[in-house]
């Protein structure tokens, strides 16, 4: 808390006239910690003035700092020069390298975006409907199952790689994720697998149709 220099010099004042510090709290003149603070300091460089705050001033504001917050939570993916530069055409003339230290401030970070499945609507209906129908099964009950499944393998290609900023725990937030889609291009395969272990994985010929 800031206080004038009437305030401090007032407590200073009492304090030197042999009030404690418990004394001055009860006469309201200032909050309990802002009082010993005010004291302590006296006390330590014989001065009330507000010591000045050493290195370069801050850039941005808190205000302009929050900005900068929602700008880049709109669009996750934004690059820090790219959010240099909208962030300046909000006033604030800063480099991508600050930036990006008040992105890390905030708990932001850039890293790779997750891969996730993309889900239709119906998908998500589905799965919700197949949950609350099997919800009570025990590991017996899921020990008696054969799970099987086809999937296509591309011999080569771009992985695709994407980064955002994010907190901890946002790893799969709908906006830090990368959506995927299969694209069967080279190779079919179909496997299996059962708590008793892991079925033979078979290569389909080409063009077959799988469901």
């Amino acid at each position: 808390m800031v206080t004038c220099k009437e305030t401090r010099a007032a407590i200073i004042a009492l304090h030197k006239n042999g009030f404690t510090g418990k004394d001055i709290v009860a006469t309201k003149i200032a909050p309990k910690s802002t009082i010993y603070r005010i004291i302590k300091n006296f006390k330590e460089r014989g001065s009330i003035l507000v010591k000045k705050a050493s290195g370069r001033p801050r850039k941005s504001s808190k205000r302009q700092d929050r900005l900068l917050k929602r700008i880049q939570l709109r669009d996750r993916s934004a690059t820090s020069a790219e959010l240099a530069q909208e962030w300046q055409q909000a006033g604030v003339s800063a480099s991508a390298r600050t930036v990006r230290r008040r992105l890390l401030e905030d708990g932001l970070v850039s890293r790779r975006a997750a891969k996730k499945p993309l889900l239709s609507k119906k998908n998500i209906r589905d799965r919700l409907i197949f949950c609350k129908k099997y919800g009570e099964w025990t590991a017996e009950d899921w020990g008696k199952v054969i799970f099987s499944d086809e999937a296509s393998f591309r011999l080569f290609g771009a992985s695709g790689k994407r980064l955002v900023r994010r907190r901890k725990g946002e790893r799969y937030h709908q906006s830090c994720v990368m959506p995927t889609v299969k694209h069967p291009e080279t190779i079919n395969v179909w496997g299996c697998f059962s708590s008793k272990g892991v079925g033979s994985l078979t290569i389909l010929p080409k063009n077959t149709a799988m469901n």
